[in-house]
């Protein structure tokens, strides 16, 4: 017992300053190796040319496809770049995106549970999927995926709100 206490004694300062290095992070020490993967999880970044350009050269070219409303292209880009990389999350999803902007909803689902299989908390497949859901009339399943939302943002986030928009707006349509 007492031995315990006196390891805890001794332990407990040394995590609080490791707690406080992994904190305040000096300058120039360089990000942990998961932070050198910036794939952007919304759809807004598409037209912007950012880190993900240095990455796999079909997945810039798909982002810069769908950026520029190439369905198609960007949806072949993107599956040539999901091949060397079979569990990223965001590709599935654009994909995913790609499929429902062309109305094929079948391939569109498919690709969106797969981004939610690899990540369940990728707040954009399950915006995505939810939207999709809406274009089928299933209003319960998109808004099972509107409360998943709920608990995957802490604090409000984009695709929450674009989801509940959406949903709020086929309600009106529908009760029009």
């Amino acid at each position: 017992m007492i031995r315990t206490v006196t390891l805890a004694i001794m332990l407990g300062p040394l995590a609080a300053v490791v707690a406080l290095y992994a904190i305040t992070r000096p300058p120039g020490t360089p990000l942990p190796p998961t932070e050198e993967w910036p794939i952007c999880s919304t759809m807004e970044s598409l037209g912007t040319s950012g880190d993900w350009a240095q990455l796999d050269p079909d997945f810039a070219a798909g982002k810069k496809a769908m950026a520029a409303g190439d369905w198609s292209d960007a949806i072949a880009l993107l599956k040539s770049a999901a091949l060397r990389d079979t569990r990223d999350a965001d590709i599935q999803n654009y994909i995913g995106y790609g499929y429902r902007r062309l109305r094929e909803l079948e391939p569109a689902f498919a690709h969106f549970r797969q981004a939610l299989t690899i990540n369940p908390r990728h707040r954009a497949a399950h915006e995505h999927m939810g939207e999709a859901y809406l274009t089928v009339g299933n209003l319960p399943a998109a808004q099972e995926h509107l409360a998943a939302l709920e608990r995957i943002c802490l604090i409000p986030c984009n695709e929450h709100g674009d989801l509940q928009r959406a949903i709020a707006k086929y309600k009106a349509s529908v009760t029009q």
